[in-house]
């Protein structure tokens, strides 16, 4: 009796692992299965449209961090010293509006979180096209061994509010000051109020409106580097009424 268990067990095992291989590969071909069928729908009331039908989810392997994409952003800091370092951060976002505060989580062994616990001062750039290699190589090499500046080709700049450099290439800089500490896990994550922010005067117009969406920003997923695509919408456009 335990026998045959064992071998339905198994065989049970197999099949679904096969026929959640063979979706997962019919998914790289950008064939969908369990899709019911592409459809148009429009909400007689909202207008609000729907046009491609539910999709047949299958379970991952594991629970993960499967939010993206992410800003990849490069941390800039100094130490009590005034040596100043680069890392390069995924795990980061806007937490609260007023006052104005954001969040990065860095690992406790990373050079920069030394630094970061030290000082309680950070300049958050946001990377484009152009600096992609150099966030990458932030990303990957440790200031512990090299000058990440000078390496890559980047200039210290001055921050109005705190000590902390920016980095000159980025096009925008924003200055924070860390206002709380919280141990997670893997991460501890550094609750900043931002202090100040400095743009490329490239990127605004007469009006003094900036222009992001033609600084060519990359985002960050799955271990992969992106640029933005093309707008779609702006907040509020699916309730506004139409003239």
């Amino acid at each position: 009796m335990k026998s045959d268990y064992r071998k339905n067990k198994h065989s049970e095992n197999k099949k679904r692992k096969d026929r959640d291989k063979k979706e997962i590969k019919l998914r790289g071909k950008n064939i969908q299965p369990g899709r019911t069928g592409k459809r148009s729908l429009k909400h007689k009331e909202t207008g609000v449209s729907e046009t491609n039908g539910p999709v047949n989810k299958i379970s991952f392997e594991k629970p993960g961090n499967f939010l993206y994409p992410l800003p990849a952003v490069m941390v800039s800091c100094a130490g009590v010293d005034g040596k100043p370092n680069i890392i390069t951060v995924a795990w980061a976002g806007t937490v609260c509006t007023n006052p104005p505060m954001l969040s990065v989580s860095i690992r406790k062994e990373r050079y920069s979180y030394d630094l970061i616990r030290e000082t309680g001062e950070f300049v958050v750039n946001l990377t484009n096209r152009k600096l992609a290699g150099a966030a990458d190589y932030c990303g990957c090499r440790s200031g512990r061994d090299h000058d990440k500046f000078a390496e890559c080709c980047l200039t210290p700049g001055k921050s109005e509010h705190i000590s902390a450099p920016s980095i000159q290439e980025a096009p925008v800089s924003i200055e924070c000051k860390v206002r709380q500490v919280i141990p997670l896990g893997s991460h501890d994550m550094f609750l900043a109020e931002v202090l100040g922010i400095q743009v490329d005067a490239g990127y605004m117009d007469e009006k003094k409106t900036l222009h992001l969406e033609n600084a060519d920003l990359i985002t960050y997923s799955h271990g992969k580097y992106f640029t933005l695509g093309n707008m779609i919408g702006t907040f509020g456009y699916s309730v506004r009424r139409k003239k």
